[in-house]
């Protein structure tokens, strides 16, 4: 496989967006393993956005810091992963990067409508739909300094995939 094939990347977006269909897609892709990064929130934080309530940057940094851990413990191993997590702000990202300075991100993008949508036909264990507002007013969209790619979700989880390859290739 091309070595662009073992970059460990993040799925990255607010709720509902896709990360976990497209992060698995991609991962299958490319035969790496997957990893969803809302398996290593705290039961507290579970607990905390079930109740409607969004994460604070002191809740989100021990499970950033888990999930950075994980992908550089993979990538140590010679086995990078394919995460999907929120990554919603520039300071999560840098975090992130800070582990594994290879780390790239895929961020996928649409219209609040859109994703609204998408939540009406989704449920989730404790993202509660009206968080969406405050995933938003979070996001920090991915900068073009950034190592990684803005993907719209006008495409299909397929073509998502192709559109990955092909951006990260380059």
């Amino acid at each position: 496989m091309p070595d662009h094939f073992h970059i460990p990347v993040v799925v990255m977006g607010v709720q509902g967006c896709g990360k976990s269909t497209v992060g698995l897609a991609l991962a299958q892709a490319r035969g790496l393993r997957f990893l969803d990064g809302d398996d290593l929130h705290s039961v507290a934080a579970r607990t905390k956005m079930a109740s409607g309530h969004p994460l604070t940057d002191e809740d989100r940094l021990p499970w950033l810091t888990r999930i950075a851990e994980t992908i550089a413990n993979a990538v140590a191993q010679g086995e990078p992963v394919v995460v999907a997590c929120s990554a919603l702000k520039r300071s999560y990202r840098d975090l992130l990067r800070a582990f594994v300075p290879t780390l790239v991100f895929v961020e996928l993008y649409g219209s609040r409508e859109l994703i609204a949508e998408r939540l009406t036909h989704r449920n989730h264990e404790y993202m509660p739909p009206g968080l969406l507002d405050s995933q938003f007013a979070t996001l920090e969209p991915l900068a073009a300094d950034e190592a990684g790619l803005r993907v719209d979700l006008i495409h299909t989880p397929d073509e998502l995939v192709g559109l990955i390859h092909k951006g990260i290739a380059h």
